[in-house]
This record gives C-alpha cells, sequence and structure tokens, in this order.
C-alpha cells in the first residue's frame, strides 16, 4: 500500500488544534495553546469532495494516539449510511500507534506493536490501494524522517497565528518533494499533494 498522509496547515506551518474534539472543546490545547478550530470558518464543498474521493482510496488507516481519541470520540456515532468519511473509518481497520498502553474500543482499531518503522514497513508491503494518515503530526515527523511517506496531502489555510506545533519544524531531516497537483477552494484553501522524491 501507498502511505499517504494528510495535514491540514497554516501559513505558519502551524498544524495544531485545527478543530473542535466532539462537546466543542479545542481539539489539541496541550502546551497553553488557545487557538484551535482554526480550519472552521473555511469549509468548503469543494474541500469536503476533495476529501471524500480521498477517503475512497483507504484501505487502512493509520493514526497517533492523539488524533486516535479525537476521531473514535466522533466517528463511530455518525450513524448516517450516506456518509462516505464515516463509512470508510468505520468500516476499515485503523492501526494505532502509541507507546502507552490503551483500551482501543473501536471497531477496526489494532495497536501498532513493536518497532514503529518496522511495523509500518509491514503494513506498506500488505495488498491495497492506500495506508492513509490523517492529522497525527508527531508520528508523521517520524515517518518523515524515516522516508516512509510516500504522498503528502497539504491542506494550507489563509491563517497565521504565530505559536503552536508545527509539522516541519527544527529537527527534522531534511529532504525534498515534487509537487504532483495543486488547486485552491473557493474558500481559499489551497490543497497541495506532493510525491516523495
Amino acid at each position: 500500500m501507498k502511505l499517504t498522509a494528510t495535514m491540514f496547515m497554516t501559513l505558519d506551518g502551524v498544524v495544531q488544534g485545527p478543530g473542535h474534539a466532539p462537546g466543542g472543546q479545542p481539539e489539541d490545547p496541550s502546551d497553553g495553546f488557545e487557538l484551535g478550530g482554526w480550519t472552521e470558518p473555511y469549509g468548503d464543498e469543494e474541500s469536503r469532495q476533495l476529501t471524500v474521493e480521498e477517503f475512497s482510496h483507504a484501505d487502512a488507516f493509520l493514526f497517533g494516539r492523539r488524533t486516535y481519541e479525537i476521531f473514535s470520540g466522533y466517528w463511530p456515532h455518525v450513524a448516517d449510511p450516506d456518509d462516505a468519511l464515516a463509512a470508510r473509518l468505520n468500516s476499515s481497520p485503523k492501526h494505532i500507534a502509541s507507546r502507552s498502553p490503551q483500551t482501543l474500543e473501536w471497531a477496526g482499531a489494532l495497536p501498532l506493536k513493536g518497532d514503529l518503522v518496522e511495523a509500518v514497513q509491514t503494513l506498506k508491503e500488505q495488498p491495497g490501494d492506500e495506508l492513509q494518515v490523517h492529522g497525527s503530526g508527531v508520528l508523521l515527523r517520524s515517518l518523515w524522517d524515516a522516508g516512509l511517506v510516500d504522498e503528502w496531502r497539504l491542506r494550507i489555510f489563509p491563517v497565521v497565528l504565530g505559536s503552536g506545533r508545527q509539522l516541519f519544524g527544527p529537527g527534522r531531516l531534511p529532504g525534498r518533494l515534487r509537487l504532483v497537483d495543486s488547486r485552491t477552494t473557493p474558500s481559499g484553501i489551497t490543497a497541495l499533494r506532493y510525491a516523495r522524491e
């Protein structure tokens, strides 16, 4: 399977807390981050349809612990059979990378065991179209350094925050990417697809 990574990002590279968790609380207020929910004014139908199309290629998902907790608090409760995102998420295997043991109650959720790089490489060798990572910035930083991400799907929002965790911050190994596709939605989101060089 091809490993693809989708990340929402501000113009200044921040990926922390793009939306709200169930109940309206910020997704990730860790380290005193108070600017969560910065994607919400920009949702539009073109962006949603792009996400639906990308999800249609997922044969499995890979999440870090924090993103798993956010997703599992919402998506298993979406019962609408016409919701393509919920249908794909709820019916597909979900592999969870976490250093701390936890109870995985979402149907199809499986803990990733052993060495992260070896475990993800084994998943990539399984038959199928795509192994998708959504969010999970800590996990993606490790996957970048290991050279395991085949395609990056970055949604750049016209927002500058000035604080918050960045995806490609200090300490990342250098690397090159090749632009595969670029489009801009009516609300100003730039959707970029990059392949690994």
